[in-house]
């Protein structure tokens, strides 16, 4: 990556903004592009000085204002957790089909190689398990985690016949759950949410009994995977995501342990069309890319444990 100049939709979020301090470390010139619609200027604080960040606040919906030569192009930019999609179904579907049409565009322009950031949530409920690239998924296209799950499903699409059409160098990641710092604390995501619940001493609220199963990967290890393939030549999708399957219920239990905490457990409605397994088959990830997720789950829960904690502090709390 030295010497390049690489756009990230999406930077400013929670992936995104690891991405990017990922690539200036790699010696790249990194152009982060955000509507803050839900990323934060908080999460690129740090790199607003550094002589190769810029930041471009604009909506890629209304297209991707950033002229010049351009050799990679990450797009992150999408609404990602359930609290958020639900809330803004439209935008979400824009941002998976106008937004990754305005991101190929950049890259087919430049020449630059993209990189789509999918989800494991095209393969829905999975009727496949593990999951293989191979697998076309279990989604339901009305239902409502359908706005989410299908603009991703588009955005495969859109590359791929960008890339059959006309050329484009263009690949796909799938990533499955990550979790880190960094991640939105009132988003609905699984580990910000029991985590926050477990250090109030609050019951930690598990969805059905909690025998749906997920596959947790430490967000510098995601990161890793995706610089990887955005630097191979490969068209993907390639799976990226930890193997190492947990049950809902098992990583509540693990996050009041290691936390020390009092709560208890209280069991919540499932929510519609929730995927009851999850875990990605990386046969592809380690033959073509020689990557496979680092850090043992314990590990990085403790890392997050004590950024949530940080952020509970008063000097961190709104005045």
């Amino acid at each position: 990556m030295d010497g390049a100049r690489v756009v990230v939709t999406g930077g400013a979020g929670f992936l995104g903004s690891w991405l990017c301090e990922r690539l200036l470390g790699d010696g790249a010139a990194v152009v982060c592009v955000d509507s803050l619609v839900t990323g934060a200027r908080t999460n690129v604080a740090p790199l607003v000085d550094h002589p190769r960040f810029t930041f471009v606040a604009a909506d890629v919906c209304e297209g991707v204002p950033v002229d010049g030569a351009v050799d990679r192009v990450f797009h992150l930019a999408s609404v990602a957790s359930p609290v958020h999609y639900l809330r803004l179904p439209l935008e979400t579907l824009r941002s998976g089909s106008l937004g990754t049409t305005h991101a190929l565009d950049l890259a087919e322009r430049t020449g630059a190689r993209f990189l789509l950031a999918s989800t494991s949530e095209v393969y829905g409920d999975p009727l496949e398990h593990p999951q293989h690239e191979s697998y076309w998924g279990n989604v339901n296209p009305i239902g409502p985690r359908s706005v989410y799950d299908e603009a991703k499903r588009f955005a495969e699409a859109t590359t791929a016949a960008y890339r059959r059409s006309l050329g484009t160098d263009a690949t796909i990641a799938r990533i499955f759950n990550t979790y880190g710092p960094r991640m939105a604390l009132a988003d609905g995501r699984v580990v910000p949410a029991f985590v926050q619940q477990a250090l109030a001493g609050e019951p930690l609220t598990v969805a059905g009994d909690g025998s749906q199963t997920r596959s947790l990967c430490w967000v510098a290890d995601t990161v890793d995977g995706l610089v990887r393939l955005g630097e191979s030549g490969f068209p993907g999708p390639v799976n990226i995501g930890g193997d190492a399957e947990v049950t809902v219920l098992e990583l509540a239990r693990t996050i009041i342990d290691l936390t020390g905490s009092s709560s208890t457990i209280e069991h919540v409605p499932l929510p519609q069309d929730d995927p009851r397994v999850r875990r990605p088959d990386l046969a592809e990830a380690e033959g073509l890319l020689g990557w496979r997720p680092r850090t043992p789950l314990r590990e990085g829960l403790i890392r997050t444990i004590e950024w949530v904690a940080a952020q509970r502090r008063p000097e961190h709390l709104p005045a």
